[in-house]
């Protein structure tokens, strides 16, 4: 990773490309936050639907204006099919990464920086194939509960998810945190999937933790490439 020049700074990332999400952007857009969105090329349609909890949950259509929806943020690869990465021969990796990442260039206009593992799954073969196409980092779904930069931006520990009972102890003490010039750069890094507000029912926690870290001008809003240095 490249030097960055913040001294503190925050982003978000969301999986899946679900229909919630039209929601999860308009609360960033209104608290100035930035955020990378994976999604799932293959599948990326409103046919492909799932049930947490009972509750039915659909992707949305690429179609449907997803590129003017997702402009201001950073569009990541989570796998062509949401496959499992772990396992999968070589050929596997290429259809489910390689062919998502190609996808994602021609529709939003960038080959992909980064990407979140589905279900979490990684290991050295995969990040090795990973590195070979040109990605750079890679979001786990294990908890840091710190702020530091990632050693190895492969294996990316995010701060913790939004749902963690942790959350709102972590945002003020980032908050409380004034690095001095000789200091490393703290980065709060939330994740999670925007139908999870819904099946929760707390679509007022995400807003109160936007609200609680918007608008200061001590820190630097961008999405996970941004943060991360990797791109401007």
């Amino acid at each position: 990773m490249k030097p960055v020049s913040y001294k503190k700074a925050v982003t978000f990332s969301y999986d899946d490309g679900v229909s919630q999400d039209i929601r999860l952007v308009k609360i960033f857009h209104q608290y100035g936050m930035k955020a990378t969105f994976n999604l799932n090329t293959g599948i990326q349609t409103e046919e492909s639907r799932f049930a947490i909890n009972g509750m039915p949950v659909h992707r949305m259509n690429q179609a449907d204006g997803l590129v003017r929806l997702y402009q201001e943020h950073e569009i990541a690869i989570h796998g062509l099919t949401h496959a499992s990465p772990t396992g999968l021969d070589r050929k596997e990796l290429a259809q489910e990464f390689q062919q998502d990442a190609w996808n994602i260039e021609r529709i939003y206009g960038a080959y992909p920086t980064g990407m979140a593992y589905a279900y979490g799954n990684y290991d050295d073969t995969v990040i090795a194939y990973l590195q070979e196409i040109g990605i750079q980092y890679g979001r786990t779904v294990e908890s840091s509960y710190g702020f530091d930069l990632p050693e190895d931006p492969m294996r990316l520990r995010p701060t913790c998810h939004h749902g963690d009972e942790r959350l709102f102890a972590l945002a003020e003490e980032f908050l409380a945190a004034e690095p001095g010039a000789e200091d490393e750069p703290m980065l709060f890094y939330i994740w999670g999937h925007s139908y999870e507000f819904d099946v929760d029912d707390n679509w007022d926690r995400i807003e109160t933790l936007c609200q609680m870290l918007g608008g200061r001008e001590d820190i630097f809003y961008g999405t996970n490439a941004q943060c991360l240095g990797l791109m401007p």
